[in-house]
């Protein structure tokens, strides 16, 4: 599987205990070896931690990792106590990330490649009765679209970034309208609507 994917995509729910932690790191060593992309979402459930500063100590692992970060406003505060934009910042800086989207829950999402940055809100009208799997959503539907555009990360123009990150807003937004986490994904054609692409 690993050997016909484009992307490899890890959190930390499979880094919070072995023997799945050494099996996430191996199955990322080897990603990268064969030139994958490696995505990484924190995902920050702290019930499942034993223990928050080794939550934080994967977290900044998992980020070392990898060429792409959704990560959350919160998770942004949780590791480092400052702003998405400079959340961002050190994602660039510190751990190589190529590109970084912070979610930022009802107010859209902060994106930035070190270069292009921008702000996308999430679509008006929504009627939000269950945020389950909102976060996966967005990850998921833009690393979609970022496939689907066949470039390289460093090619990815500010006019993509931007098609990307509100195609991902509004997917994860319009499933919030609906109970549950997969049930609640939304036809590609009402997402591509409420996106206007």
């Amino acid at each position: 599987m690993i050997n016909n994917c484009r992307d490899f995509h890890f959190g930390t729910l499979s880094l919070t205990d072995d023997p799945v932690r050494t099996a996430t790191q191996k199955a990322v060593a080897y990603a990268k070896e064969r030139g994958k992309l490696i995505s990484f979402d924190p995902n920050l459930r702290r019930p499942l931690w034993k223990d928050l500063e080794e939550a934080k100590k994967q977290i900044l692992w998992g980020l070392s990792q990898a060429d792409i970060v959704k990560i959350s406003d919160e998770e942004v505060s949780f590791l480092w106590g400052c702003t998405p934009e400079e959340g961002a910042r050190r994602l660039h800086r510190d751990y190589g990330v190529t590109l970084a989207f912070v979610t930022l829950g009802p107010e859209g999402c902060y994106y930035s490649n070190g270069t292009v940055s921008g702000r996308v809100a999430s679509p008006t009208g929504i009627h939000v009765v269950d945020t389950t799997g909102a976060g996966d959503i967005f990850g998921g539907s833009a690393l979609s679209r970022l496939l689907a555009l066949h470039k390289p990360l460093e090619d990815l123009t500010g006019d993509d970034l931007e098609a990307v990150t509100r195609f991902a807003c509004c997917a994860a937004s319009l499933s919030t309208q609906h109970y549950g986490g997969i049930s609640s994904v939304q036809p590609m054609s009402d997402v591509l609507e409420k996106a206007g692409l």
